[in-house]
């Protein structure tokens, strides 16, 4: 299977369909669409709306009906709408979905973070990442990263999708060290996955030089934040595959990492585990995610003791 090919028309093909997929979920929010379904005990993680059925419907729908290459992909989604069956049961390649990531801000209301996610990943590392932020900003707000580079900015829905995406500046390895947000300016780390610890957590990493967030004190998408120099990294308990990869991507396109804590190796994607619990895929362990090694360094150091089991049950 071509790589360039399928990177090139996820591309040129993707943007249009995630748009309108945000659009569906901003209108949606407007009233009560919360389901039961999820129970791992924790509220981040068993958050469901119709709103995530919906979005997935359609997004696979046009995965389904684009490129025939991406038929050829495996695909791998967070919910279980949608034409599934159409896509391949092997492939060196998975596409990833996370109809919305960050369903409990967005179903209780209590901020505008929430993503619409698609990434392509093989069995190493990841290819692509489009990250739609719908009501980040007065029209929402892009992550793509693509080849060497990220760009990230405001929608323009005068604009084709993928005329805006063009048209950001990239940020790379090189301007991503020289720019004020860039390495070194914000010690921010974004801390979900610990259940009920994640603010002491985040206060240990505080309390080693770096300032630890937990996921509920987060104003946006770690996403965005990453790729803009706003947040230095995260640090995850056993992050799932639908949505952790496209921070991975940004972190290692601008010269970083994501590495287990406990012995610092970059994560792949063949070592997973379901969670029958939260019925979604994840990585084993403790992760810790930044475009600065330094930042990395600290990170593992701290975590490297932390329990790796993610339910104490």
């Amino acid at each position: 299977m071509d790589l360039a090919h399928l990177v090139s028309a996820l591309h040129r093909t993707l943007p249009g369909p995630v748009r309108w997929s945000g659009s569906v979920a901003r209108r949606m929010r407007q009233f009560n669409i919360a389901l039961e379904d999820k129970k791992s005990g924790s509220s981040n993680t068993d958050a469901l709306t119709l709103a995530d059925l919906t979005v997935q419907e359609l997004l696979v729908g046009a995965l389904r009906d684009g490129d025939p290459a991406f038929r050829h992909c495996r695909i791998a989604a967070e919910e279980t709408t949608g034409d599934l069956l159409r896509f391949a049961t092997d492939s060196p390649f998975t596409l990833c979905l996370d109809p919305i990531d960050g369903t409990k801000q967005y179903r209780d209301k209590t901020g505008n973070g929430y993503s619409v996610i698609l990434t392509l990943q093989g069995r190493e590392t990841l290819h692509y990442s489009l990250v739609l932020l719908p009501e980040w900003g007065p029209h929402g707000t892009w992550v793509e990263v693509r080849g060497d580079r990220v760009v990230t900015g405001p929608d323009d829905p005068t604009r084709p999708a993928v005329e805006v995406l063009a048209s950001f500046p990239p940020v790379t390895r090189t301007t991503w060290n020289q720019t004020p947000a860039g390495r070194g300016e914000s010690k921010k780390i974004y801390m979900i996955g610990f259940q009920q610890h994640d603010r002491a957590k985040a206060q240990l990493v505080t309390e080693a030089g770096l300032e630890g967030v937990a996921a509920d004190d987060c104003p946006g998408s770690i996403y965005e934040l990453m790729a803009s120099g706003a947040y230095a990294g995260s640090l995850i308990h056993s992050p799932n595959i639908y949505d952790f990869p496209a921070s991975l991507h940004v972190a290692r396109v601008l010269g970083g990492d994501a590495l287990w804590v406990h012995n610092r190796q970059p994560v792949n994607f063949h070592e997973t585990w379901m969670d029958e619990r939260a019925k979604m895929l994840r990585l084993p362990g403790i992760v810790a995610t930044s475009p600065d090694r330094r930042v990395l360094d600290t990170l593992c150091a701290v975590a490297r003791d932390w329990n790796p089991i993610r339910y104490a049950d």
